[in-house]
């Protein structure tokens, strides 16, 4: 299991939207994981959308060195990533079903970029401290360089991982999108490659939910709604 949000001043936040603790651990029934996919306020209110997500948040991971600040990490001499963290329901939907949207969402064969964001810290990555998880996130990778190769795009670059420390970012940063006076940006340039089935796949979310994500269209998550998605 990865680990809460570090000590810091955004570990006692409530999450903006969905009103639960950004700094608890998981608790029984539920999955962790952390995410990344370019600049983490657009792809955390990618996930924050989900029916079934728990809570939140975001930060860096992946790197060296200890609380990095968010100008460390942009300086790109901690290695660290811009990652989200998201605690989940495991009843109510699947890792599978992150893993979609974590794939549709962005471009992960751009490498240590993502749209006109350069550097380390925004790479496209996967860290979750569970075997059976850390093997159905290769499973998807694998189907999803095949659907990418197909479209003509070259291969993932995407790392994925076990456990890595989870430094909580600054209290401004956490669900950025959702704060009044925001600016509305996302760096995220998805393919419009859709993610079918795959090894391991077990989704439960229904056709409804992706319709709310237009991948066709760049940074389509800065024409959402902030609120969850609302299942019928």
């Amino acid at each position: 299991m990865n680990q809460p949000v570090s000590p810091g001043p955004a570990q006692d936040l409530s999450h903006a939207v969905l009103h639960t603790p950004i700094g608890a651990p998981a608790g029984e029934g539920e999955g962790e994981a952390l995410f990344g996919c370019g600049c983490f306020w657009g792809a955390e209110k990618g996930f924050w959308r989900l029916p079934g997500v728990v809570t939140t948040a975001v930060g860096y991971a992946g790197g060296q060195g200890v609380a990095p600040s968010y100008e460390q990490v942009c300086s790109g001499r901690t290695g660290h990533a811009e990652v989200v963290r998201v605690v989940w329901n495991r009843e109510r939907i699947d890792f599978s079903d992150l893993l979609k949207l974590f794939w549709e969402c962005h471009d992960p064969t751009q490498g240590n970029r993502q749209g006109n964001d350069r550097g380390s810290q925004y790479r496209s990555a996967i860290f979750v401290n569970d075997p059976e998880l850390l093997k159905l996130a290769h499973s998807s990778r694998e189907a999803y360089a095949a659907l990418l190769a197909a479209a003509g795009y070259g291969a993932i670059t995407t790392e994925i991982g076990p456990d890595r420390t989870f430094y909580a970012a600054e209290a401004y940063h956490q669900q950025y999108l959702a704060k009044p006076g925001s600016r509305p940006y996302c760096s995220a340039q998805p393919s419009g490659v859709l993610l079918g089935p795959f090894t391991g796949a077990s989704y439960r979310l229904p056709d409804v939910v992706w319709q709310a994500y237009d991948w066709s269209v760049a940074h389509c998550v800065l024409r959402g709604d902030n609120t969850p998605i609302a299942l019928p």
